[in-house]
């Protein structure tokens, strides 16, 4: 599989709530850098992140591949309903790092956290 198709097929997982298949894109020590959760192993990442999540809708916005790098970005808007029911709707840029056989081996999330973060601290009270 390309690059692009692992991208748009970690999108639906995402989407799903599919965190087997989400790992899968995974290397065994694939990381995750998320500016709420910090950084962690991509199995402990998105079983926080689901266990924190009551739904996940996103809008694709642009996938951006170099050439010349092992390295793609995906745009999109994500509308995340976390476990107190309570919404929260942003754009969020991921930066994918790949190895040399297409597994995500680092994943970096850039988003602003202003709303999300408060509504993350609340669940943890």
């Amino acid at each position: 599989m390309t690059k692009k198709e692992i991208a748009k097929q970690y999108i639906d997982f995402l989407s799903e709530g599919n965190v087997e298949k989400i790992i899968a894109l995974f290397t065994e020590n694939g990381k995750v850098h998320s500016p709420i959760y910090g950084e962690l192993r991509a199995d402990k990442f998105y079983e926080t992140l689901n266990d924190d999540t009551i739904n996940s809708e996103i809008k694709l916005k642009g996938i951006f591949e170099d050439s010349t790098t092992k390295n793609l970005a995906l745009y999109f808007e994500y509308k995340w309903t976390v476990k107190s029911g309570k919404i929260v709707n942003f754009d969020v840029v991921d930066i994918i790092e790949f190895d040399t056989q297409n597994k995500i081996s680092e994943l970096k999330i850039i988003y602003d956290t202003v709303v999300s973060r408060r509504l993350i601290e609340e669940l943890k009270k």
